[in-house]
């Protein structure tokens, strides 16, 4: 079995710049995951696993054999520790392609869906928050339009604690996808204080999009424009927002409790 030792070993450089730029990640198809649970659901969600490293004191045979596929790379707890991205002891990184991330990649479980569109997301914490949502009330798609981040980022993995590999993700822009909405015949509620109505007002038992933007902008006009119906969260203190990621399981649960109840 290959044991890499050295930080000089290219591996183990190409690892650092596909953490660290979005452009390498972009241009070689490949991105890093960290961790059991996360390794196991890229694996689970059909991701294609090239590369597995791991640390032999922290990781068994009998534990690597399920990704019988890929011949495992030893390392040592140095190189370990250079090239894992968060403060774990798990000894486990795999090199994972990318996946077709185009609006028509995309498969309807049900006849009448249910999606998250979220414009504009610059955090990759909160992109990782609204998949961890869309995870727990089991979805059908979260498109990204326009999007500031880029879906692979180890932070975007990281705070979705592997949900970046459960669910059904599109990256698009917001012409594209209002244009994919319409052609599905998806009703699109954009969250937005203008023109808007209660939230709890509006019925999502029907195929349905809910849309929201960054806190400090909101959505742009053009969803505004198009949205079957514009909707608000009513605020009863003080700011007139809220975290996004917030905004958005409060949506994605209404449209889930409604559905629960018909």
């Amino acid at each position: 079995m290959k044991r890499i030792e050295s930080l000089q070993n290219p591996l183990v450089k190409n690892i650092l710049k596909l953490q660290e730029k979005s452009r390498e990640r972009r241009k070689q198809g490949l991105f890093i995951v960290e961790g059991k649970r996360e390794i196991e659901l890229a694996s689970k969600g059909k991701f294609s696993i090239t590369t597995l490293l791991f640390v032999s004191d922290k990781i068994s045979q009998e534990y690597l054999s399920q990704f019988n596929a890929i011949e495992p790379i030893e390392i040592s707890q140095e190189v370990y520790q250079k090239i894992a991205y968060r403060e774990s002891t798990e000894g486990l990184i795999a090199l994972v392609k990318t996946k077709d991330t185009r609006l028509d990649s995309i498969r309807f479980k049900n006849q009448n869906p249910l999606i998250l569109v979220a414009e504009g997301i610059e955090k990759p914490g909160n992109i990782g928050a609204m998949l961890r949502t869309a995870d727990a009330a089991n979805i059908d798609a979260v498109i990204l339009a326009d999007s500031k981040t880029d879906i692979y980022n180890p932070n975007v993995i990281r705070s979705s604690v592997g949900c970046l590999f459960t669910n059904q993700i599109a990256i698009a822009s917001s012409e594209e996808v209002i244009e994919f909405l319409q052609k599905n015949k998806v009703n699109i509620f954009a969250a937005t204080l203008q023109n808007s109505n209660p939230y709890t007002d509006e019925n999502y038992t029907t195929a349905s999009a809910l849309v929201v933007g960054t806190e400090a902008t909101g959505l742009t006009e053009i969803w505004r424009e198009k949205a079957t119906q514009n909707i608000n969260i009513p605020m009863q203190g003080e700011i007139d927002s809220m975290n996004v990621s917030v905004a958005a399981a409060i949506l994605i649960f209404e449209a889930k409790r409604q559905r629960n109840c018909n």
